[in-house]
């Protein structure tokens, strides 16, 4: 783990470094004064953090908001390929250090756990998810020094043994009863953590920011038991963690999220926030992270993000973009790139029974300008159905 640690700190100098000459408009972060928490006792992030792990892996309750995201793709000896997705969000439902006289307190009412898993047949177009909302306690928890966070039956741990080296991560993972997984995570690159000096800015106020810590490539093994039918896949994923206390500021209803694997090694992390009037937020941003995990980022006056085409949901009655072009300057060559995202299927849709906030997340494919297939992509798109703001 020492090696480890000496290896992301390398990466995070490298990472600041690079991203002095084209990071102008977030000059003004460092700039800003960071207070040390929000006016009612949530943390703020903090330039400079030393992250240290596996303790960061684990949760941070000082802060309002936290998730571990995971989105991939598997393929099965059979040629079937799928997207999965399973997220696990806390929320602080009050400040550290409050107290609450309810008798209640005893069964965890100071956190509360929503979490999601989907599955997404690329053949059939098939989309199949399940939410879940528990209280802190018997059925959800996060420990605070290892990654080790569960709702219901549904798991994502640190494994205790390490392959070649490197950090294993354990998902399970259940629709329903229409699917089951078990999936083992191993790094293929470094950690890489977004953002300027250990904070991911996401608005003008600076409370709307995130430690933003993030696996671009693990290698996938393991089983996806599909109508009784237990298949071996492997894949690649992505791992998302952030943690914050706030992700939206003044003016903004969501944002459009994309992770891109492309398949020369490189990676793509791109967050448009998104205004009441649909124009993009100059805390927007595309991240490009090379084959040796470095880390250069854009704002969006070198990129351009479209949306060709759109698919209506009758569910939530909203218009989601079901087509996307990103045009993104790369900060190494000075060139544009053309990303065109297309999903695996228009409808993958997670409407928000449990937790009250509809938003679409799907497998993609990636092509360049002449329709060649480049990657493989998760697209994220939240604020459609309803604005996020005062919620996240």
């Amino acid at each position: 783990m020492k090696i480890l640690e000496n290896n992301f700190n390398k990466q995070n100098f490298r990472c600041v470094c690079a991203l002095l000459f084209s990071m102008v408009f977030f000059s003004r972060a460092d700039a800003a004064e960071f207070p040390a928490s929000t006016a009612d006792g949530y943390a703020i992030p903090q330039p400079g953090k030393q992250f240290s792990f596996p303790r960061d892996h684990g949760s941070h309750p000082d802060f309002a908001i936290e998730w571990w995201y995971i989105t991939g793709h598997l393929f099965a000896t059979n040629d079937a390929q799928f997207g999965f997705q399973a997220t696990f969000f806390r929320r602080a439902l009050m400040p550290p250090g409050a107290t609450n006289s309810s008798a209640s307190t005893a069964f965890g009412n100071d956190q509360i756990y929503l979490a999601h898993v989907a599955l997404v047949d690329k053949t059939t177009g098939k989309f199949i998810y399940q939410e879940k909302l528990n209280r802190a306690g018997w059925d959800a928890a996060s420990a605070t020094n290892t990654l080790d966070v569960r709702n219901g039956n549904w798991s994502l741990r640190l494994a205790p043994e390490k392959i070649g080296g490197r950090e294993r991560f354990e998902l399970h993972g259940t629709v329903g009863l229409d699917a089951a997984f078990v999936l083992n995570l191993s790094p293929k690159k470094p950690m890489v953590i977004f953002g300027t000096n250990g904070v991911s800015r996401k608005a003008a106020d600076v409370n709307a920011a995130s430690h933003y810590l993030t696996y671009p490539r693990l290698a996938t093994d393991g089983t996806l038991t599909l109508a009784g039918k237990k298949l071996a896949v492997t894949g690649e994923a992505w791992m998302d963690h952030e943690f914050s206390s706030s992700q939206l500021g003044a003016g903004q209803v969501g944002w459009d999220w994309l992770s891109v694997q492309l398949f020369d090694g490189r990676e793509l992390m791109a967050y448009r926030m998104r205004r009441t009037d649909g124009a993009t937020d100059p805390f927007s941003t595309v991240a490009w992270v090379d084959a040796q995990s470095v880390v250069r980022q854009i704002g969006p006056d070198k990129f351009d993000w479209k949306m060709l085409e759109h698919w209506h949901s009758a569910k939530s009655n909203s218009d989601y973009p079901s087509l996307v072009e990103l045009t993104a300057e790369n900060p190494v060559t000075g060139k544009k790139e053309h990303f065109i995202v297309r999903p695996f299927a228009a409808d993958q849709e997670l409407v928000g029974q449990a937790g009250g906030v509809g938003y679409w997340e799907g497998a993609c494919h990636v092509w360049d300008e002449s329709q060649k297939e480049i990657g493989r992509a998760y697209l994220e798109l939240t604020g459609y159905s309803e604005s996020l703001k005062g919620k996240l």
